[in-house]
C-alpha cells in the first residue's frame, strides 16, 4: 500500500443502502489494516477550514509572553497554550519541536460534565481566535460522530453505540506551530513517533508535508491527501476497545530537508476523545478464540491519565 485508502462520508449520508455498505466495508477494513484514510464529504468546508489557519498563525505570531499568559498550570495542558517543547512522545525524553492550543468541548445540558471540564481559554489579542476555532471544533465533532456509527456497524453494534459516550465528549481540537528549525536538532523531531490516545483523530490539511505512517512491514509511508479531504486515523482507546481490530498506527512528523528549516508549518488535529466514564473493557463482539482479550479493563478517564503522565504533560 503506498499511500492511505480514500472514502468518501457522503455514501454514508445517503439513503442508498448499497452506498452505505460500502463506505461501512472501506472504512473498516482501511481501520484494520493501516488504521488511516483520507475522508471526503465531511461536514467542514474549505472556507472555514482557511479562516481557522489564519486565525492560528496570528495566535503563534504573538510575541512569547503573551502566548506563555495563555499558559494555564496544573491541567496538564488540556485547554490554552502549551509552549514550545513541552510535550515528548511515549518513551521519549526529548520534547517534540512544536507549541500549540487546545479548544475544549462546550457542555450542553449536563452539568456535571460542565464542572469536570476545564473552561476554554479566551484569547484577546486574536478577536476571532476562539469563534471561530469553536465553529471548527463542531464541524469535525460533527463529522467523528458519523464516522463512529459506521464503525459501530463494522463492529457488529447498534449504529448509535458511540453517540452516547462522543456527545459532550471530552474532546480537543488542537493547532500546532512547528516553528522553523534553528540549529541542528540533535535528535529531536517535529512529533516523534507514537500513537494517539483517543478513540479517532480527525486531521485538517497541514500547511506542509512531514506527517508518516507505520505500515504493518514497519515501513515508513508518507501521507498525502487532497485538500478538501480529512485524514483520520484509529486511537489507542479504540483499539483497545476493539481489542486490536482496529489499529492504532503509529506516525510521526518528520523535520524537512535542511533548505526548508527555515519555513513554519501548522497542522490542526481533532481528537475525539468520549466522556472519561465511557468503559474500554475489550468489547465481546471482538473477543474470540483466534483473538483472545488482551487487554486489563480500564476506563477511558484512568487511560487518558495515564498516557497524560507518560507524555510528560501531569506529573
Amino acid at each position: 500500500m503506498k499511500n492511505i485508502p480514500s472514502v468518501d462520508l457522503s455514501d454514508f449520508l445517503s439513503e442508498d443502502l448499497k452506498k452505505k455498505q460500502k463506505f461501512i466495508k472501506e472504512i473498516g477494513e482501511a481501520f484494520e489494516e493501516i488504521g488511516f484514510v483520507a475522508l471526503k464529504g465531511h461536514f467542514l468546508t474549505d472556507e472555514l477550514s482557511n479562516k481557522l489557519y489564519e486565525e492560528v498563525k496570528n495566535f503563534f505570531n504573538l510575541p512569547n509572553e503573551v502566548k506563555e499568559s495563555y499558559e494555564i498550570k496544573g491541567i496538564g495542558g488540556q485547554r490554552g497554550y502549551t509552549s514550545f517543547g513541552k510535550e515528548s512522545a511515549k518513551g521519549r525524553t526529548q520534547g517534540d519541536l512544536k507549541e500549540f492550543w487546545h479548544f475544549g468541548q462546550e457542555v450542553v445540558n449536563n452539568a456535571q460534565l460542565k464542572s469536570e471540564y476545564p473552561d476554554n481559554v479566551i484569547v484577546n489579542e486574536v478577536p476571532n481566535f476562539n469563534k471561530v476555532g469553536m465553529e471548527t471544533y463542531k464541524m469535525l465533532e460533527k463529522t467523528a460522530i458519523y464516522v463512529l456509527r459506521a464503525l459501530a456497524l463494522y463492529i457488529g453494534l447498534d449504529e448509535f453505540y458511540f453517540d452516547n459516550y462522543v456527545i459532550n465528549g471530552n474532546s480537543i481540537l488542537r493547532p500546532i506551530h512547528y516553528p522553523p528549525i534553528q540549529g541542528e536538532p540533535k535528535g529531536a523531531v517535529r512529533a516523534a513517533a507514537h500513537g494517539d490516545i483517543n478513540l479517532i483523530t480527525l486531521l485538517m490539511g497541514a500547511s506542509a508535508s512531514g506527517l508518516e505512517v507505520q505500515n504493518k512491514k514497519g515501513e515508513w509511508i508518507p501521507v498525502t491527501a487532497l485538500p478538501e479531504q480529512l485524514v483520520i486515523n484509529v486511537g489507542d482507546m479504540l483499539e483497545r476497545l476493539t481489542n486490536n481490530k482496529l489499529r492504532s498506527t503509529i506516525h510521526r512528523v518528520v523535520n524537512p530537508p535542511r533548505e526548508d528549516w527555515d519555513k513554519s508549518r501548522y497542522s490542526i488535529p481533532f481528537f475525539t476523545h468520549p466522556i472519561s466514564e465511557m468503559s474500554l473493557n475489550c468489547l465481546p463482539e471482538c473477543i474470540n478464540e483466534v483473538r483472545p482479550k488482551v487487554y486489563d479493563n480500564i476506563t477511558a478517564g484512568e487511560f487518558l491519565n495515564e498516557r497524560l503522565r507518560d507524555l510528560g504533560l501531569i506529573k
